[in-house]
């Protein structure tokens, strides 16, 4: 099982059902896996889907119009053609905003940054710069009064994680378009996975919110209590297994256990264990076994 997943946010069931069956069209060896309907939440009825995008996992859930997508947080893909590069960017630009042009850069044959119909961001690359082993990664921007705090949370995350080191940090030179040394890109892996991320000072208006998450599947309570500890910086913030960290980025710290309970149970045993987690902060996998088993 994929370690960390990226979440997103949707307000509606038809939003997050339009998305993923559209995000899905876009790459090889990609699928709607699981669709979950808990009952009875604070947003009402709300549709959690599980997917994979060129062979990775990622989650949604509708839950109302409470978060909003921003640039804080992008999907960086790399292509091998231009041909493949084109067909995924008008299909995503369809309905959505050019933030920088479809074009030719310094750094890459072909490059551009949009905003799709449902306001998720995404980067799509060709170039000789950006052969990854990775198809789809997870971008994060540190703006605001985080701008500066990229090499921090790297250094941060990578302590946390086994199976992390960071790949490449190439900081702003001095007449380089930013503060110098503030992080023009990055790359490092968290239990194997490839993030990046980069520090703007720009007059931006946006910042990291839970319309993106990260989602920690944890196999034991150790775990969760290893993970919370270490990330959570800000207690109220922390609701159902959510927390923000000092940076303002939003984890999810989730059982793997809650996944087969909801995904396997039966619509009481599902209803039960939603009712059990609506109440936690941290999860609690014993409480939520003895809901689970009434």
């Amino acid at each position: 099982m994929q370690k960390i997943v990226p979440h997103f946010w949707f307000d509606t069931k038809e939003d997050i059902h339009e998305a993923t069956r559209l995000y899905t069209s876009l790459f090889p060896n990609s699928q709607i896996t699981n669709v979950l309907t808990i009952t009875d939440t604070p947003s009402g009825d709300s549709d959690i889907v599980t997917f994979t995008l060129a062979g990775q996992d990622f989650m949604g859930i509708s839950a109302g119009p409470y978060f909003k997508f921003n640039p804080s947080i992008s999907l960086f893909v790399v292509f091998d053609t231009e041909a493949e590069i084109e067909a995924v960017w008008n299909k995503l630009v369809e309905g959505g905003e050019v933030l920088m042009e479809y074009q030719t850069y310094p750094w890459a044959q072909k490059y551009g940054w949009l905003k799709d119909k449902f306001g998720l961001s995404w980067q799509l690359s060709m170039s000789d710069n950006h052969k990854l082993n990775q198809k789809i990664t997870p971008m994060l921007m540190f703006t605001q009064d985080k701008a500066g705090k990229a090499k921090e949370a790297i250094e941060l995350y990578t302590s946390i994680f086994p199976n992390s080191k960071v790949e490449m940090i190439a900081p702003y030179e001095k007449g380089d378009g930013d503060t110098e040394g503030f992080i023009k890109h990055s790359r490092f892996t968290l239990s194997g996975q490839l993030f990046m991320a980069m520090d703007s000072s720009g007059p931006h208006k946006f910042v990291f919110t839970e319309a993106i998450s990260l989602l920690v599947h944890c196999d034991t309570q150790e775990e969760i209590d290893h993970y919370w500890e270490k990330l959570s910086a800000v207690p109220e913030s922390e609701q159902c297994g959510w927390l923000k960290d000092k940076f303002g980025v939003s984890w999810q710290i989730s059982p793997t256990e809650m996944n087969n309970m909801m995904e396997n149970g039966t619509p009481e045993q599902v209803a039960r264990v939603t009712q059990a987690f609506l109440k936690m902060k941290k999860f609690d996998i014993a409480e939520l076994q003895k809901a689970y088993k009434g």
